[in-house]
Parts: C-alpha cells; structure tokens; sequence
C-alpha cells in the first residue's frame, strides 16, 4: 500500500482488502504522521457516542468562541482527565448551575484533532449527578464492598498498644490536623508523627490520599495510619467513599483510622478501616495511651502489690508464729525423750517377752525329756531287767534261741555281762 491509499484508508475507515495485505509500515517506508494521525482519529471515530461518568475538574467559558464551554472532566479514582466541549445551551439544558468539583454523567463523542494530537469530548448532553443520585451510587458499592467482605469484623488488624511512629494523612493546617496533633501529644508527649498533607474534598482528594497511603504504609517505622478531617456535606466527604481508597486501605499492611467528619458522618472508609474514630479528637484517643492514666494505673498497680507483699509476709509469720508455739518447736528434746521412753517400753516388753518364751520353752524341754525317758529302755534296764544278746547280736527273747555253750552278752542298766549258755531252761 502506498502513502496516498494509506491516507485515503485512514480517512475513509474502510480495511483494505484481501489481496493487498495488511499495511506495513516499516524503516525503508515508514509512514508520515499525519498517516498516523488519520489512522488514530479513525479508530478513536469507531468508538461511538458513550456516556461517561466523572467530576468537572475545571469550567472555562471563554469569550467569543460562539458559546462554547470547556471543561476538564477527570476520573474520580485516579489521575486522569479528559477535555469536553460543550456549547452553552447544552449545559443549561441539562446542568445550568454546574460547578467546579460536581460529578457529571455526559453523553460525548470521542474526537481526535490531528493538527494539534489531543483528544477530546465533545457532549451532547450533560446530566449533573445529584445528591439523591450520589447516595444511591454510595449504597451500591457499600452493598458490593460488604459482599466482598471488605467489612468483615473478623478481618481488622487491632490497634498497637503504643505506636512508635502515628502516620496522619490530613489537610494542611486543618482543624482535623491540630485535633489529632494537640491531643495525642497531650496524653503522650513523646509520640512521633509522620504526616501527609493532602487535598481532603475535590478532583485530585482520592489521588492524593491514595498517595500518602501507599508512602505511610511502606514505612517501617509507622505502626498506625489516621486518616483525618473536619466534617462537611455528603459531597465534600466523597472521596473518603471511593472504591479505590477503601480497596487500598484494606489491602495496608498498616492498621488505618478513620477519623472523618463528626459521629453522623458515615463515609465508606469507616467500614473498611481498622478502626472508626467519631472524630479526629477521638482518634488521638485511640491511638494513644493517657500518659497520666497510666502513671495513676502503674501507682495504684503498685500500691496493691505492696498490700499483696505485706499481706503475704503477715499472714507467712503468723503461720511461722504458730509453729513455735508448737510443743516440737518450744520444747523439741521433749519429741527425743518420748521416743527415749517408747524405746524404753519397746525394750523391756523385748525383754520379758523373750524370757517368758524362754521358760516355756525351758517346761517344754522338762516335759520332752520326761517323756523320752519314760519311753527309752534304760530306764527298764534300771528296774532291774538286762537285754540278753547272742554272740552275732540278735536280742534272745526265747529260751529255745540259745543252746549250752552258746556265747551270750548281757546288757544291765550300768555295763555288760559276757556269759555262756550251760543249760536250756524251757520252763
């Protein structure tokens, strides 16, 4: 394709067909810029008319240019603008009392200018968003923020006891800024701060606050971000309910405050925010310990544990006091001499028990022997009888076992006999 179909096709919006191929553009035949030109202001033409949503940032009614007006309409959630031109009949058709600082809904043509490489708006029709519409929007993304949980209780960070370092994203020399400083370092002298000040109402508000944020939650040093201002209408507290500021706050690593307006003041940031201070007063309240509340609690920690201590040391005395008063502690050889006495007792119990078991074991021996020689038969040898024994031991106890001449020993009650057999006697 060569330059002046480039042009013709960039102007006419019309594709080139199938056998030329897709135009190239390259170093030995790059294209001019208003080839360029022509092809961006072609596909910005294809968009179409749109509606857009977003906040006048600057009106310029300038003289002699037929009644047009010139806005700057940028985006509430980031840092972007977009030109609109409109004529004067246009506005006060639809918002005849528009203001710097008013969110708008615009129907508009994206146009592409060539000669100077800028877009712009150019509207038709311009609605001014007004209060009853602003809430609804506001109730909207609570319902989409509360579905997502960015309200869940269960996911907020508690506040540090005694922060090192208290971030403050506030207005300039604001009331808020001298609420939160005066009375923090009121209640804690020695508390540092590392405060942001920023836009808190208009166009660049959400920006500038997204801003600081992002700086006080990366730094190290500080341990809880207040977000603070005055109060003011519902339209000057809408950049503390955008949904950009409230993802953001969630997604800190920091604990956030939010201390905006007064009590009835309910922007979004209070739900999403770690903690909702009614105002910035009762914010320095919050993240602060009072310096003399907690010296009278620490004086009167320490008075009870003195009346804990000498508590204790009483009661342990008398505990020791009564102790001594024990007859073991009084007296203590009194404890030596009763166990003396019972081993006394214990001995001579011993001692008679072992001598009567001795005598009766001495009549058991008496009665035994008596018996044994009752039974043995030397006490019939004693009487007067004698065993008679043949010469190979065998007890005669018949006339017949023995015949004349037999040898025969006799065993008396004191010695023996040695005899011999001269006659039987069968009588």
């Amino acid at each position: 394709m060569n330059e002046a179909q480039a042009a013709t096709t960039a102007s006419t919006g019309a594709a080139p067909s199938a056998s030329a191929g897709p135009p190239k553009s390259t170093a030995d035949d790059p294209w001019p810029v208003r080839v360029v030109s022509q092809k961006i202001g072609a596909w910005i033409t294809k968009l179409g008319w749109v509606w857009v949503d977003g906040q006048v940032a600057q009106i310029n009614r300038r003289s002699g240019s037929r009644g047009l007006i010139f806005m700057t309409v940028r985006d509430p959630a980031a840092n972007l603008s977009l030109t609109v031109t409109t004529s004067e009949d246009v506005l006060e058709a639809g918002a005849p009392e528009l203001a710097e600082g008013d969110r708008v809904t615009l129907h508009a043509k994206p146009e592409f200018y060539p000669a100077r490489g800028t877009l712009s708006l150019r509207a038709d029709e311009i609605r001014q968003v007004g209060l009853g519409e602003l809430l609804l929007r506001l109730e909207r993304l609570k319902k989409l923020l509360e579905a997502e949980g960015l309200f869940d209780r269960r996911r907020k960070r508690p506040l540090p006891f005694l922060p090192n370092r208290i971030g403050l994203i506030t207005g300039q020399n604001t009331a808020a800024e001298r609420d939160v400083l005066m009375n923090v370092r009121r209640r804690w002298p020695g508390a540092e701060f590392r405060v942001a000040h920023v836009a808190v109402q208009g166009p660049s508000a959400v920006s500038q606050i997204l801003g600081a944020l992002k700086v006080l939650d990366e730094d190290e040093s500080v341990d809880v971000i207040v977000i603070a201002r005055g109060g003011g209408s519902v339209e000057d507290l809408l950049p503390f309910s955008d949904e950009a500021l409230c993802r953001a706050v969630f997604a800190a690593r920091t604990p956030v405050v939010s201390a905006i307006g007064h009590d009835p003041d309910t922007p979004l940031l209070d739900y999403v925010s770690d903690f909702r201070a009614s105002t910035p007063t009762d914010a320095a309240k919050r993240i602060v310990p009072d310096l003399a509340d907690e010296i009278d609690r620490i004086s009167e920690a320490r008075h009870r544990l003195d009346r804990a201590i000498l508590t204790k040391i009483d009661r342990e005395r008398q505990r020791i006091d009564a102790w001594r008063s024990r007859p073991v502690l009084a007296r203590p050889e009194t404890l030596v001499e009763q166990r003396a006495d019972e081993v006394t007792a214990l001995r001579d119990r011993a001692v008679r028990s072992l001598e009567h078991r001795v005598r009766r074991a001495d009549d058991e021996l008496r009665h035994t022997l008596a018996r044994l020689r009752a039974l043995s038969p030397l006490a019939t040898l004693q009487r007067g009888y004698a065993i008679v024994q043949r010469g190979d031991g065998h007890v005669v106890r018949a006339a017949g076992e023995v015949g004349a001449g037999d040898p025969l020993r006799i065993r008396v009650a004191e010695g023996g006999i040695t005899a011999v057999v001269t006659a039987g006697d069968d009588a």
